[in-house]
């Protein structure tokens, strides 16, 4: 699609961000209802970025000169793993979220059933199981186009805390 766009004529810039913080939002009814949350690769830090982050990229991309042309890879301030992110929910809503690692065929039977089998598997390659040095890689970009640095998820836990209660 990338190439699509840049041959196509018009301006451009692709923000590619790594994982998203809000995509711990599927474990919300789990937390809500005190069960364990089930994910897999407990152990595969990412730098997870807070949306925020990626939309005042957007802003700036948008709205001053420079950008066009230009292709940005945003991530969070530092890697965090799932069983570490159930962590930061849990500091967030003051107790503790239980987490258990499952299997990529575990996971992917129950994301298929919501994204279809093929978004499944694109998921599951992105947040641990085709992990490669670029995906791990913690980028200052967000703070080199904004000023600001970007936000950690335990932040991003935080504000959003009461879509866990």
């Amino acid at each position: 699609m990338e190439e699509l766009l840049k041959a196509s004529g018009m301006a451009w810039t692709i923000l590619r961000p790594t994982q998203f913080a809000s995509n711990t939002l599927m474990w919300a009814a789990s937390v809500r209802g005190h069960e364990t949350v089930r994910a897999p690769y407990a152990e595969t830090a990412l730098p997870t970025i807070h949306p925020a982050d990626i939309a005042a990229v957007a802003r700036v991309a948008l709205t001053e000169p420079g950008h066009h042309g230009c292709t940005y890879a945003l991530t969070g301030p530092e890697p965090v793993t799932p069983r570490q992110q159930a962590e930061a929910i849990g500091a967030a809503l003051g107790r503790e979220v239980p987490f258990a690692e499952i299997s990529r065929w575990q996971a992917r039977a129950q994301m298929a059933a919501v994204f279809g089998a093929e978004a499944a598997d694109a998921v599951l390659d992105l947040t641990g199981g085709d992990v490669n040095d670029e995906l791990l890689a913690v980028r200052d970009t967000v703070a080199q186009i904004t000023g600001t640095p970007a936000r950690p998820f335990r932040q991003w836990a935080a504000e959003n805390a009461d879509a866990f209660r």
